[in-house]
C-alpha cells in the first residue's frame, strides 16, 4: 500500500562561516543551531512489482524529476542497502519554498528514507541512515534527529540539543530564489577582499566561529534556558520569551546576512518589516530567502503574518517542533 511522510522544515537559528583553510574540502567550517517548525510538504511512495526504476512526479516546475532529485538520490541508496528491488514513485507535494533556506530538499529526501522503510517494512541501521544522508547532503543529518539541534562541520556533524519551549513564528517566503553556492561564493568574495582591507581576514572568520561556540554554551547554560526547558519560569513570564531574550543579547546572527541582503536588497527590506510587526527575534534562515521572525504568542504571529501579506509579503504564522513532536507527526 503507498504510504505519506510529512517533510517538516527548519530554519537556521544563527550560522557562522569559517574560512576555505579551515578544511581540507572544498567546504566551508560552519556553526549554526537548526529547529525544526510546523510548515512541512508530503512525500507520497509507491512500490510496484515486475519493473525497476524511481521516478519522481511534482507538480512545481522548479522541483528536478531526474537523478539530481536528493529524494531519488537518496532511494536510489536505500533500496540498494535494503536489496530491494521494484518501480519506486516519489510523488512531492510542494508547499516549502525551493532554494528558500527551509531545507525543503534535504527534508523531502529524509522523508522518502522513512516512507521507503514503511513502505517495506524494514528498518535501516542508524549507521546507514546517516552514511546515506551524509552521502547526499549537508543538511539531511538533521532531519534524523529533529528539535533542537546543533550542527557543525559543513552542517552534516549534528548534535541534539534540549528542546526550546514551543515559540510562535512567522515564516516569509518571498519569490526569490537563492543559490546557495553563488552566496558562498559571495562570501569567499569578501574574505578575497581582506588581502586590501575590504573583507576578512582568516583570524576574523575563525574567531567568528568560536564567538559562536561561546555565545551558544553560554545560552544553553544561561538561569533561562535551564528553568525553560525544566518547566520554570525564570522572570515569572512566558518561558520561551526569556529564551529569546537572552538569545537576542548573544547578538548571535546569520553570515550570510552580510551577503545575501546585498545581492538582494529587498530581503534586507522584508527583514525590517518583520521586526516592525514586533518581532523579538529576526533574522535569515540558511542562505535565504526566507526569513523568518518569533513572536510572543499565536495571536500576535497571526496578526503579524496577516500584515505582511497585506503588504505584499508571502507570510505565514507556525510554530517550532520539538524531538518529539517532530517524530510522532512525520507519519
Amino acid at each position: 500500500m503507498p504510504v505519506s511522510v510529512r517533510s517538516f522544515a527548519k530554519i537556521n537559528i544563527g550560522l557562522y562561516i569559517g574560512p576555505p583553510e579551515m578544511r581540507e574540502d572544498e567546504f566551508h567550517e560552519l556553526r549554526t543551531v537548526y529547529q525544526t517548525i510546523a510548515l512541512h510538504d508530503t512525500i507520497k511512495l509507491g512500490l510496484t512489482n515486475g519493473s525497476t526504476g524511481i521516478e519522481i512526479k511534482c507538480r512545481n516546475p522548479r522541483v528536478p524529476q531526474d537523478e539530481s532529485n536528493t529524494c531519488y538520490r537518496v532511494a536510489e541508496r536505500v533500496m540498494k542497502t535494503l536489496k530491494t528491488r521494484g518501480k519506486l514513485t516519489i510523488t512531492i507535494e510542494k508547499q516549502l519554498p525551493v532554494k528558500g533556506g527551509l531545507g525543503a530538499g534535504s527534508s523531502n529526501a529524509v522523508a522518502t528514507m522513512v516512507g521507503i522503510e514503511k513502505l517495506l517494512k524494514k528498518r535501516l541501521e542508524p549507521l546507514d541512515r546517516l552514511r546515506i544522508a551524509a552521502e547526499v547532503g549537508s543538511d539531511l543529518p538533521l532531519f534524523l534527529i529533529g528539535g533542537t539541534v546543533l550542527g557543525i562541520g559543513r552542517g552534516e556533524q549534528v548534535f541534539p540539543l534540549p528542546d526550546l519551549p514551543p515559540i510562535n513564528m512567522v515564516v516569509a517566503t518571498p519569490d526569490i530564489g537563492v543559490s546557495t553556492p553563488k552566496a558562498f561564493a559571495a562570501w569567499d568574495g569578501l574574505f578575497g577582499g581582506a588581502k586590501n582591507g575590504s573583507g576578512l581576514t582568516v583570524s576574523e572568520q575563525t574567531s567568528t566561529l568560536n564567538r559562536f561556540s561561546s555565545e551558544v554554551y553560554s545560552w544553553l547554560n544561561g538561569t533561562s534556558f535551564s528553568a525553560a526547558t525544566s518547566g520554570v519560569s525564570a522572570r515569572g513570564g512566558n518561558r520561551a520569551e526569556a529564551l529569546l531574550l537572552d538569545l537576542v543579547r548573544t547578538g548571535i546572527e546569520n553570515d550570510f546576512e552580510r551577503v545575501v541582503f546585498t545581492q538582494f536588497p529587498e530581503l534586507r527590506d522584508v527583514k525590517r518589516a518583520i521586526e516592525r510587526e514586533g518581532s523579538s527575534y529576526a533574522s535569515l534562515s540558511g542562505s535565504g530567502s526566507t526569513l523568518y521572525g518569533f513572536f510572543g504568542s499565536k495571536a500576535e504571529a497571526a496578526k503579524a503574518a496577516e500584515n505582511l501579506n497585506a503588504k505584499d509579503i508571502p507570510a505565514q504564522a507556525t510554530v517550532t517542533l520539538s524531538r518529539e513532536e517532530y517524530w510522532k507527526s512525520i507519519v
